[in-house]
């Protein structure tokens, strides 16, 4: 479930992206237009959503980094460190 919220807030980032270049041509001549200030502010608060999330998901452990990610294709023991 938490991934699937980390994705869908990811797509809304880039969608808002590509609204605000779009805003940020076609308004170009109107100099009293808001929209692509508008699109910045809705980026912001879905990038902000987007990290929070993901802090979230480290938080409570439904997020892990290093050998528990699924490329890995299984836990692996830590390398020993060489004896002298």
């Amino acid at each position: 479930m938490l991934k699937t919220i980390i994705v869908i807030l990811l797509i809304c980032v880039i969608l808002s992206l590509m609204s605000g270049l779009v805003f940020l041509f076609k308004d170009t001549g109107k100099p009293n237009s808001r929209r692509l200030w508008y699109a910045l502010g809705v980026r912001i608060t879905f990038a902000t959503l987007l990290v929070l999330t993901i802090g979230y998901g480290f938080y409570t452990g439904e997020l892990r980094m290093g050998l528990n990610a699924p490329w890995h294709g299984g836990v692996q023991a830590p390398a020993e460190a060489p004896q002298p």
